[in-house]
């Protein structure tokens, strides 16, 4: 039987191959909320993953962005589905998104893959070992503040206004001094964190069981990055909100200056 990781892995694999062969065609798009929206490439990709995952575990429940929790009523395992992290910027021919499959058993997540369908990488964790896999390889992710790129989500809701903005880093010449913000505008960004190719990630907002952030997260953390939330508390308590750094002089820095912020 497929294991647990390998099935994320497949079933995002799946997801991006939607994606990667609807970019660029006219897509029809659905609004969610003002200034929000999804396409038809998110909603075909999220059935092919939920397809997938169904196939194989069929008892598992499934959060999926697009169409909200399905089956397995009482159980512990969760599959947690991004089907496209990057809307806007696929619909504006963008090359910027993942597609994010991640399994929460119990508290836990214990399975994850976020595929980036342009480069054909597939970041993956089985909560213990974190991995990229290109042209069926896998190497160990290593993270490293060598770039100093710190990358920030823009995005609302921002819960903790105007005590905390990630927007107010821009603002903070310390942060440009020592820092090169840079805004991706998808979690393909965390998952960046983990393979050394960002030096942090910072946002705001109530992250446990995100669709968009679960499987970051665990490869971040997979791959020993120091992750907490945005007052430097365990994750998922207090006010929220998420700082990942490759190393913990990244992240101090970074808390430095985000309590600098929130002081004036």
């Amino acid at each position: 039987m497929i294991t647990d990781v390998e099935l994320a892995i497949a079933a995002a694999q799946a997801g991006a191959g939607v994606v990667l062969r609807a970019y660029g065609s006219a897509l029809t798009r659905f609004a969610k909320s003002a200034g929000d929206f999804a396409t038809s490439a998110d909603v075909e990709a999220e059935q092919v993953i939920v397809d997938v995952l169904r196939a194989a575990r069929p008892g598992d429940a499934v959060t999926g962005e697009e169409s909200g929790r399905t089956g397995g009523p009482g159980t512990e395992r969760m599959w947690l589905v991004d089907p496209l992290c990057g809307t806007r910027n696929f619909a504006a021919r963008t090359m910027l998104v993942a597609v994010n499959v991640a399994l929460r058993t119990g508290s836990e997540i214990t399975a994850a893959a976020s595929a980036d369908p342009f480069s054909g990488e597939v970041f993956w964790t089985d909560g213990t070992a974190a991995r990229v896999r290109r042209d069926g390889a896998d190497e160990p992710l290593t993270p490293s503040a060598e770039s100093l790129l710190v990358d920030l989500n823009l995005d609302p809701p921002f819960p903790n206004a105007p005590r905390f903005r990630a927007a107010d880093l821009l603002a903070d010449p310390r942060f440009g001094q020592r820092f090169g913000p840079r805004v991706v505008s998808s979690t393909l960004a965390v998952a960046w964190v983990a393979a050394g190719r960002r030096a942090a990630y910072v946002t705001d907002g109530r992250l446990r069981d995100s669709v968009h952030f679960a499987a970051g997260i665990a490869l971040c953390q997979a791959a020993g990055c120091v992750v907490t939330g945005i007052d430097g508390q365990p994750l998922h308590t207090g006010a929220g909100g998420l700082v990942v750094a490759a190393d913990h002089e990244t992240h101090a820095a970074l808390r430095e200056l985000l309590d600098g912020s929130a002081a004036g």
